[in-house]
This record gives C-alpha cells, structure tokens and sequence, in this order.
C-alpha cells in the first residue's frame, strides 16, 4: 500500500495471494461496518491488473463490485490497482499533499475463501513527505520509527476494522486501568493543549472500562487502543471500530493552552469529549456485544437489524452520562444535555409516525439519505433510542431491584461479549428486576407513543419544566440565516406547513396591518420578526420560490414548548448519575 499521487489523490495498492484458486472470486465492500449506507465503494477502483510471474492473467468482472481472476493453483498471484481517495469523512479514504487516511473496506480486496486466514499489510513510505508518520491498530511486524513497514491482521474482518492515518499527527499516550492507550491527532493549531485532551480521554476510558468490568479491568476485550483525530475547519463525526475509533471535530473545539484544567469545558470540547465516550463505548456495545444478524458481516449488501435503538442509542444514553461520573462535567451541565435530547425528539414530527425499530431497520434507506422530510417521516434511533436507556434506568431504579448499568453488565456475560438478540435483554431485564418488561419495549421500541420522560424524571430528583420554544420551533421551520433566511425544513402539522411555507423557500420579508397602518419590512434575521411585528400574532409572508415571489398568512402559535430540567433533590440525582445501586 502506497501513496502513488499525492495531487492526484490515488493510492497504488498491491495484493499478493501466495495460494489462489483456481477461479479465485474478489470482492471489494460496499459498505462500512458502524455507518450504514451501502456507498459503493467500489466506484473508485481503477486499473485493476493481475499477473502470475511476468504473465498477466484474465480478469472477469462479475457485477459492480467482484472479479474472478483465472490464475493457476500453486502460484503466487499479484495483482495491483489503483483507489481514488477523496473522502475527507471517517467512512472512506483520504490522500493529498498533506494528510492521508484509509478503511480497509475502502482500498483492500476480499479474497473469497481466504476471508479467516492472517492477513499482513504493509505500508511503504516511497514518494510520500520525508515528515510523514504512519499508524493503525493493527499488531506491528517489522515498521520504521515513523510506522511504515509490516503490520499483521488475524483475519480480514479485521483488517477492514482498522484504520491507518498516515500524515505529520501529534501523537500522545496514557494508560487506562493497565491498558495503553494511543491518542493521535492531525491538523491540531499551535493553541492545542495534548495534555488536557489525553488526562479527560484517560478518565473517560477509565469511566467505561470500571462500568463494565468493575474492579476486574483485565476483563477488558482490548489489549490496547488508538484514537484517530482529524481536527477540520468545519466538520464532526465518528466511526467505531474493534481496537481504535476514527473521529472528527473542528480545530476551535480543541482545548487549548492557557485554560485551567478546572475551567468548564466550552460547548465545543464537551461535544468532543462526548464523541470521545460514545465510540470508546462501542468498543463493547456493539463491536463486541452486536446483533445476531451482525455474528457475521456480509459486505456485498446491506446487513438489516431493528437494534440500533440499543446499540446506538443505549450508547449515545451512557456517552454523556459517563463524562459527568469521570468529573467532566457536572449535573447541571448533564441536565442541559439530556434537555437538548429530549427537545430534539419533541420537535420531531416523525417519532409519531415511525418507531426506533423501526428506523433500525429503515436506517440503510432513511437516517443516511436524509432530505427535507425526514424529520417528519422517521425519528432517530440515536436520540429517541437513548431516551428509552433513560426511561428503562429510571423505571428500574424506581423499582429499587437494580439499573441499566447492571443489565449491560449482564448482558455482557450472558451473551459471552457476542451477539445478542432483544430476547436476550428481555431475559435480562426480567431475572434483574424480578418482573417482564415486555409490555414496556413494546410500547417504547416498537410503538410510536411518546415516552414517561416527566413522570420518571421527577421520581428521580428532576423537574420538568417548559418554557416557549425559540422563534423556528414555534413556527416549525428549520432554516439557514447566511445572506438571508433560506427554509430547509418544515414541520408536519406545524404553522409553516399550514402557511404554505416549503423547503427551499427564501423568506424575504414581512407584511403587517391594514390601510394607512400597513407596513412591509425586509427581514435578515428570524429574530427581526419580533421588532416587526409587536404585539402582532399574525403577518403575511413575503417569500420567493423558483424565482417567484408570493405572500403566505401566516398565524404565530403560542402553543409550542421546549423542556427545560432542574434538580430539585440532589441525594436523588446524585444517586442516579454517580450509577449507585438502587436501596
């Protein structure tokens, strides 16, 4: 594997497989395990070329993304391609003059047949900036002081499981609950502070690794860990994987130099922090303990399941709840989270009309193809599916048997750390507590109800209080305020929708009164509409669509309201976020 063009952004890529078959059948996937999306990435590939010796052997392509290569059996067989890499996402491959990274699903051909043998990749340096270092999870063979050189996977799950970032990275270390622990980070600016970034990593992982083994650390299923971090401009996300995670976040969110260790973290570095937690938390929940139609990854379609719910949005419960018991951040700051939370679900139309399974399943057609009316079609199995681990933690609590941390717990032993099936938290649920919780999932999970938040809140020590929603949720509206008001979005049911307002409008200004009280204004920003229209509950619209300029009514409601949580009684909150048992 290496960099061939630097400008061009194309990696050369050489597979050598020292026993073929004799009609030996490659593949590349089409999609990523963690993101599910088929993407083709098979689009890519170019000058695909296979010899035996000096002789070059007949290529077949069976369909968009499998070969069948005619080699003879008994020697060796090379072959040698070229990817396109400019995917500066988590999911796919990146190269350029200064950074390069790559899945393994993006650039490594499966040899059908040979998928369970050990797989070694090798890295090589020539034509790549004398400054450049390479790293990935992967057990080192024979590697340079700066990375390139031999690297050995198990098997090729494994290989595609592991990332390389290849490029001028800081690089730092720590060691969580005996278990080393690399961080590294390309594109940080000279303001980055490492050593506050690596000291809040090691307490997060020390968080999680003390949630699911308790004082037993050595039961952990890794041996060592690598955070990959691209620092953008503009940008967020994370991928998953067995021994390391990919993740992005805009430079600005990086602690920086000079901030006392006390100081409360800004928005942006508690947003990162919490990626941080919820991909080290996937290193059990869901790349370990997964679904039982994931016991096996097919890479040549899509691989359905109705339990993202659980593996993403239990994951995405506990992402931030474990930064509060790593004393990241306190219970107020929690409280603010998990409100963004529940607004979020609140405002989106489409949980009444879709359940979490059910965008489980809809997730390779729905949540990574989403258009203007998504939010009124489906709910997200991030948010809502955390906000059942919420109900589910709090009911168990209140019941004063046992919590959600308990039933993760032995999930993990009854499942081995291996695929699971909602029987499975069923049963658990069940023997913990004392009593069946099948009623519960089926209204929370495979109904469209909404969930007890304000009744089992308030057992817990919490208010809930509402309070008006800002301006776009009243109205319905998701919008962008550059060089004008642009509506990307409008809600079912909402007062844009019975206005007329659609997606892509531009909202140009406001019309109000009668006669000699008539007025009109230019709007910039949403928040003008106030100044504008006083006392008014009602206006007209002046917006353009397709080069048009019409006028909508439109009534102001005063109806719609955004949570707001507060401890009332701190024993209790305290009980509950420090993870102490119910009494």
């Amino acid at each position: 594997m290496r960099g061939l063009d630097l400008q061009a952004h194309l990696f050369e890529v050489t597979l050598t497989i020292a026993q073929p078959a004799a009609d030996q059948v490659l593949s590349l996937p089409v999609w990523i395990p963690g993101s599910y999306l088929v993407r083709e990435f098979a689009k890519h590939l170019q000058g695909l070329q296979a010899r035996q010796g000096p002789k070059p052997v007949a290529i077949t392509q069976l369909d968009k993304c499998s070969w069948q290569i005619r080699a003879k059996t008994g020697k060796a067989l090379v072959l040698k391609y070229q990817i396109y890499a400019f995917d500066s996402s988590v999911r796919t491959a990146w190269l350029d003059s200064q950074r390069g990274f790559f899945n393994g699903t993006s650039l490594c051909l499966r040899v059908h047949g040979q998928e369970d043998t050990p797989h070694q990749l090798t890295l090589a340096d020539d034509g790549l900036p004398k400054d450049w270092q390479a790293t990935t999870a992967l057990s080192a063979q024979r590697i340079t002081k700066r990375g390139f050189g031999s690297y050995l996977a198990v098997n090729y799950d494994e290989l595609v499981d592991s990332p390389v970032e290849l490029g001028p990275f800081w690089c730092g270390k720590f060691v969580a609950a005996g278990i080393p622990h690399r961080f590294i980070v390309a594109g940080a600016p000279a303001s980055f502070d490492g050593d506050r970034l690596l000291a809040d990593t090691q307490a997060i992982c020390e968080a999680e690794i003390r949630f699911w083994h308790g004082h037993q650390p050595q039961q952990a299923p890794h041996r060592h860990y690598l955070f990959m971090l691209n620092a953008v401009h503009d940008g967020y996300g994370g991928l998953e994987h067995g021994n390391s995670t990919a993740l992005i976040c805009k430079r600005a969110d990086l602690p920086r130099l000079g901030h006392a260790k006390t100081d409360e973290p800004s928005d942006g570095y508690t947003t990162l922090l919490g990626l941080i937690s919820h991909e080290y938390f996937h290193t059990w929940n869901v790349k370990r303990l997964r679904p039982a139609e994931f016991a096996r990854y097919d890479y040549a379609q899509e691989n359905y399941t109705e339990l993202l719910w659980f593996f993403e949005g239990f994951t995405s419960y506990f992402d931030d709840l474990l930064l509060r018991r790593a004393k990241l951040i306190d219970n107020a700051h929690y409280l603010k989270l998990l409100a963004k939370t529940i607004n979020q679900v609140l405002q989106t139309p489409g949980r009444q009309v879709q359940s979490v399974a059910q965008a489980s399943r809809d997730a390779w057609v729905k949540y990574y193809r989403q258009d203007e009316n998504t939010v009124n079609a489906t709910v997200s199995y991030y948010t809502k599916g955390s906000l059942v681990a919420l109900c589910l933690d709090l009911s168990l609590r209140h019941g004063g048997k046992t919590s959600l941390d308990a039933v993760m717990q032995a999930l993990w032993q009854r499942c081995q750390g291996g695929p699971m099936t909602e029987d499975d938290l069923l049963a658990v649920l069940a023997d913990l507590s004392g009593q069946s919780h099948a009623t519960q999932l089926r209204q929370w999970v495979h109904g469209t109800d909404d969930l007890p938040l304000k009744k089992l809140l308030k057992q817990h020590g919490v208010r809930y209080d509402e309070e008006p929603a800002s301006r776009p949720e009243q109205l319905g509206m998701k919008l962008t305020e550059q060089q004008g008001i642009r509506v990307k979005g409008v809600l079912r049911g909402s007062a844009a929708e019975l206005a007329g307002f659609a997606a892509g409008d531009e909202w140009l200004g406001v019309a109000t009164g009668e006669g000699k009280t008539a007025q009109r204004w230019r709007l910039n920003k949403l928040d003008d509409l106030a100044t504008y229209l006083g006392s008014d509950t009602s206006c007209r619209a002046l917006i353009a669509r397709d080069q048009r300029l019409l006028t909508l009514s439109l009534d102001l409601p005063d109806s719609v309201r955004s949570v707001k949580l507060r401890a009332t009684d701190l024993k209790l909150v305290d009980n509950w976020l420090d993870g102490k048992c119910p009494a």
